[in-house]
């Protein structure tokens, strides 16, 4: 939650930031941009780390780079130092997201894990809402520098907490020659079902990308009469329903479906949706993005589970499996996101939505190149294969 406090609270005083550091939309973009490549370009390196340090090492090294970076940005004095200090924080972010993930996993087994990954993805819902309200409240009262010093301290202290209380690894890690470990992301560099999960689902990470942060400036120039205040609320809504999807899809991925098609139903649901934006009223846009909110949960939590289940992804390799999917969506979900921006601008704002909404509902059938993947039961190619949670969760554990 207080990761993504510290994402969403920087778009929330941005224009603050702009007039204090006299910066111009272009450079206001990267600072935003600069973090997304942080994030998208360390993910596979941190998966890569790992392998090495284990989940829980990498993840707390990552809150804590990405907590000192939030801290230091409210020291900047130029838009540079920012623009510099955002990358940094999203290269901890990277490092923090998958490993978590995976730390999460290994501490459930098969058929347990679904609704508490929903409730990890979730968390990012909570905290993304608390950094638009938070964050734009801290910012005009006592300017952006603290809302900035704040969720970094924050990250500081959930980083000495989370220490405290995880439970820690089995230590050492087994130890790995240079081959193994090549064998190793070779076989999840490989793998079809990866690329096909990260590829069906980059049109949607991009779609509710899009609406997350532009949602309240395509509503300002296109609706003046709603008002800045309720569109951001509408904003807020999708991404507050986006928390009890999360235990929602997880519960539901676990059920005995086969979740290729539950990832399918959701997300071409959430599309179509996306695509209708500017079909819709005020009060129409309102309850709708309720429901979208709810299906985003619900289809991120899917996809992050089935990693934990293919074949291919055994034990401590899960955190690569997922920073490889994130890598992708990310970095090509965030040109899609740029595309947006240029087809509102030059051909108006409802072909950029049914754009983005239309991109969704192309991608989405690639999920069916991933691997069948349904009930809490692993699908082992051979008798050496193994899953995340196969095995007692006390391996992981001392």
């Amino acid at each position: 939650m207080v990761y993504a406090f510290n994402w969403y609270n920087v778009g929330a005083v941005l224009a603050l930031i702009g007039t204090s550091l006299h910066a111009n939309a272009a450079q206001l973009g990267l600072v935003l941009g600069a973090f997304l490549v942080g994030v998208g370009v360390f993910q596979v390196p941190a998966g890569i780390l790992d392998l090495h340090l284990g989940s829980r090492r990498t993840a707390l090294t990552g809150l804590v780079v990405m907590g000192a970076a939030g801290l230091a940005s409210a020291f900047s004095t130029q838009i540079l130092d920012l623009i510099l200090l955002r990358f940094l924080a999203g290269v901890g972010a990277a490092f923090f997201f998958s490993p978590a993930l995976s730390l999460v996993a290994s501490y459930f087994p098969s058929g347990q894990r679904g609704p508490v990954i929903g409730l990890y993805n979730g968390g990012f819902s909570l905290g993304g809402a608390a950094g638009v309200t938070a964050g734009a409240a801290i910012g005009l009262r006592f300017g952006w520098q603290l809302a900035l010093g704040v969720g970094g301290a924050a990250l500081l202290v959930m980083a000495v907490y989370n220490w405290v209380v995880l439970p820690r690894e089995q230590t050492p890690r087994p130890e790995r020659d240079r081959s193994r470990l090549v064998q190793t992301m070779g076989r999840v560099l490989r793998s079809r079902s990866i690329w096909a999960l990260s590829l069906a689902l980059t049109g949607f990470w991009a779609a509710v990308y899009i609406v997350a942060q532009d949602f309240v400036l395509y509503a300002t120039k296109v609706h003046p009469a709603w008002g800045t205040q309720t569109a951001a609320n509408i904003a807020t809504v999708f991404i507050v329903m986006s928390f009890p999807g999360g235990p929602l899809g997880g519960w539901i991925a676990e059920r005995g479906w086969d979740r290729r098609w539950v990832l399918a139903l959701f997300a071409v649901g959430d599309g179509a949706l996306i695509a209708s934006i500017p079909l819709l009223g005020l009060y129409v846009s309102a309850g709708l993005f309720v429901i979208m909110g709810l299906f985003d949960g619900i289809v991120f939590a899917v996809l992050y589970l089935i990693p934990s289940y293919l074949p291919e992804i055994r034990g401590e390799s899960l955190a690569l499996g997922i920073a490889v999917i994130n890598s992708i969506q990310v970095l090509v979900g965030s040109l899609v996101a740029i595309v947006f921006g240029y087809v509102a601008v030059l051909a108006g704002f409802t072909t950029a939505w049914v754009f983005v909404g239309a991109l969704t509902l192309v991608l989405i059938p690639l999920v069916l190149l991933v691997a069948p993947n349904s009930a809490g039961i692993p699908r082992v190619t051979d008798s050496s294969a193994s899953t995340v949670g196969a095995e007692p969760v006390t391996s992981k554990l001392r």
